[in-house]
């Protein structure tokens, strides 16, 4: 996808001034823009609309971002990139962003000019060429976008599986922090602790309570991955 590639966004904000700003200065940078006030609308849109991406407001009349995160991750049949949008910033809010489906997740207030460079950063890396890699019993569809262990499908958000994808391609070479926070976020760190966090859910989901894990922290330096 080329950087000024016009895209088809859906803002999901019950605050009126706040969604027009974004509706406004979007429209202005060339994107389709569609809006939705309260939850349940906004889940409908984002089911049944041809978007690029969702930016998701935490706090929602009818039914919650979270939720509508959760649900548009098991619903969807075709998975969007999706930046959360809250005033909340303690690390367990970003967890549960993170863990409901979210792929970025930025903190009110924000630049508008940052807002639109993550949702271009994002657009761009959800073009995954079709390939699969498998590490031991470990197979990654780039494609499909699926993860097995064996006969398990795992259930990764989309910044878990590009984190793994850098993983599986490297393997057993070390994937250092500063490489994966520029591939993921490029200058727009969400947080000093973010990488931390969704190493964190796909080590969780990965070693599925075995006491190996597939995911070595190289101190100072980043991850690597270990097959069992």
């Amino acid at each position: 996808m080329k950087a000024d590639t016009p895209l088809r966004i859906l803002v999901i904000e019950d605050n009126k001034d706040l969604a027009g700003n974004i509706t406004d200065f979007l429209s202005m940078q060339g994107h389709e823009v569609d809006y939705a006030m309260d939850g349940i609308t906004g889940l409908h849109l984002a089911l049944n609309l041809p978007l690029d991406i969702i930016v998701l407001d935490i706090m929602l009349p009818k039914i919650d971002g979270l939720s509508i995160c959760q649900r548009f991750r098991k619903e969807a049949d075709k998975q969007l990139p999706i930046i959360m949008l809250t005033a909340r910033d303690t690390l367990d809010d970003k967890l549960k962003g993170f863990s409901s489906g979210a792929d970025d997740y930025l903190v009110k207030p924000f630049s508008l000019r940052e807002l639109e460079a993550r949702i271009k950063a994002l657009a761009k890396r959800y073009d995954t060429p079709t390939m699969v890699i498998s590490r031991g019993d470990l197979i990654v569809d780039f494609g499909t976008r699926e993860v097995r262990q064996g006969e398990r499908l795992l259930n990764l958000n989309r910044i878990s599986f590009e984190i793994l994808i850098h993983l599986v391609r490297s393997a057993p070479n070390v994937v250092t922090r500063d490489f994966l926070e520029d591939k993921l976020w490029g200058g727009f760190l969400p947080g000093s602790d973010a990488l931390r966090s969704h190493i964190y859910s796909l080590r969780k989901e990965l070693d599925n309570g075995a006491v190996n894990s597939w995911i070595e922290t190289v101190r100072g330096v980043g991850y690597r991955l270990i097959e069992r």
